[in-house]
């Protein structure tokens, strides 16, 4: 691993961990070593301790009193919690995005969208998550509300705690990808309620799919 210089900020350091978190390198529940980990970029433990309350305060680690720094574990109750809010602030992402749009940008969407046909007829299912991320994140820029999209942003990185993939259930793929026509059609139409509720139901769909496979006995 790279040594990070003694110039960094502690914001590079929480960058660093933030995307070990991501990958699962640092499982959830694991303990944070704050000695190790100093000791492998090559910095005090101070600005790894201001990084490590950077993460809690986004919900990736808990701090621990006497007991140290955990990656923190999702529980089905988190997904409970967090799908419907999702379901309800994308909804509204898509309704300010719509009142926003130009006709290039609504381009732009439909042109994300045809990767997701694409790769959803090749069955590349890393390709189409990779272009799913791309449509939901530029419908939450068209919005045009920071504030909505400081929130998603904050409930995603919780979500990407979960090393479940709905899109590897049997058939997701492809009813993710109607799923995805609707909003898609909605959003060419204008048609703000149609798209809100497409959206909506796009997000609670995809928890369904992670309960599917949570109660699958192969899990």
């Amino acid at each position: 691993m790279n040594r990070i210089a003694p110039t960094a900020l502690y914001q590079e350091v929480a960058e660093r961990l933030r995307q070990r978190i991501f990958a699962h390198e640092l499982t959830p529940g694991t303990w944070i070593d704050e000695q190790k980990l100093a000791e492998q970029y090559g910095i005090s433990r101070t600005p790894l301790r201001e990084a490590l309350k950077v993460l809690a305060s986004e919900g990736l680690v808990e701090l621990k009193p006497r007991r140290g720094c955990y990656v923190t574990e999702i529980s089905r109750q988190d997904l409970d919690d967090i799908f419907p809010l999702m379901a309800m602030l994308e909804g509204r992402c898509v309704t300010e995005a719509i009142g926003r749009a130009k006709s290039a940008d609504i381009a732009r969407l439909k042109k994300i969208h045809e990767q997701l046909e694409s790769a959803a007829r090749d069955g590349r299912i890393d390709a189409f998550f990779e272009a799913n991320q791309e449509f939901h994140r530029q419908i939450q820029l068209l919005s045009g509300n920071r504030w909505l999209l400081t929130v998603i942003q904050d409930l995603r990185k919780v979500l990407k705690l979960s090393r479940l993939h709905s899109l590897s259930l049997e058939g997701r793929l492809q009813q993710s990808l109607d799923e995805h026509r609707v909003i898609m059609g909605a959003l060419e139409a204008g048609d703000t309620a149609k798209a809100e509720k497409a959206m909506h139901d796009h997000l609670l769909s995809g928890r369904e799919a992670l309960a599917k496979m949570q109660d699958s006995p192969a899990k």
